[in-house]
């Protein structure tokens, strides 16, 4: 644990950000989640976010940015546009809504800064990254530059998921005792089923091949 300080989760009760929120509550002495409203298909999310952080007994706030929704043509913020089942080739597969990890982490930080908080935590990785090119490394680490300088300040964000493939990530919730609550409360799939999902879009390819290979016993735990 690190004594004496606070982190801020960006939270959006799925798979990744729930299991940093637990990541976090072992790490630090008062953590604080954040969720967004950002006109995303399915604010059930944000309702599931607020359930599992009052169970987790930690501080919950939310915030509405509908104009991160509004700048680009994704299927995670139209619902006219039907969601890609794979990904296209030689380009972002749809569901990707640009912009949205800088706004998020910026956003954050402000907040963050304001109830004197300086970690970040977010639940990015560019193992299993789905093309999305801002939950990269270069640009987290990019990113903590730029928030440093713009309010003059020593922010550390924290990816605790950054160099973990999906297998690891169910390894690592299981390690810190949640993996019931997330494989079964938290909401992944694209099309809006809490759980397990609907079992063909992309995310919940991607959760249930990772949980698959987990249980299968082939998997190192890891926490760094």
């Amino acid at each position: 644990m690190i004594m004496g300080e606070s982190a801020l989760v960006v939270f959006s009760g799925g798979q990744d950000s729930t299991t940093c929120l637990f990541w976090a509550k072992q790490r630090f002495n008062r953590v604080v989640a954040l969720s967004f409203r950002y006109g995303q298909r399915h604010a059930l999310e944000v309702e599931l976010a607020r359930d599992i952080a009052k169970e987790a007994d930690v501080e919950f706030h939310v915030l509405d940015v509908p104009l991160v929704g509004q700048l680009g043509s994704n299927s995670l913020t139209d619902k006219s546009i039907t969601i890609d089942e794979v990904k296209p080739e030689n380009s972002f597969p749809n569901t990707f809504v640009p912009g949205r990890n800088l706004f998020f982490l910026s956003i954050a930080a402000v907040f963050a800064r304001e109830h004197g908080i300086f970690n970040i935590v977010t639940g990015v990785s560019q193992t299993d990254f789905s093309g999305y090119p801002d939950c990269r490394d270069a640009f987290i680490k990019s990113l903590n530059v730029t928030l440093d300088l713009a309010m003059d300040a020593q922010f550390k964000i924290h990816t605790p998921l950054m160099w973990l493939d999906k297998a690891q990530t169910w390894a690592l919730a299981d390690s810190l005792g949640v993996l019931d609550l997330v494989r079964t409360r938290t909401l992944t799939c694209y099309n809006g089923v809490v759980g397990d999902g609907c079992g063909h879009c992309p995310a919940c390819t991607l959760r249930r091949r990772g949980l698959e290979l987990y249980l299968s016993g082939k998997t190192e735990i890891r926490q760094d």
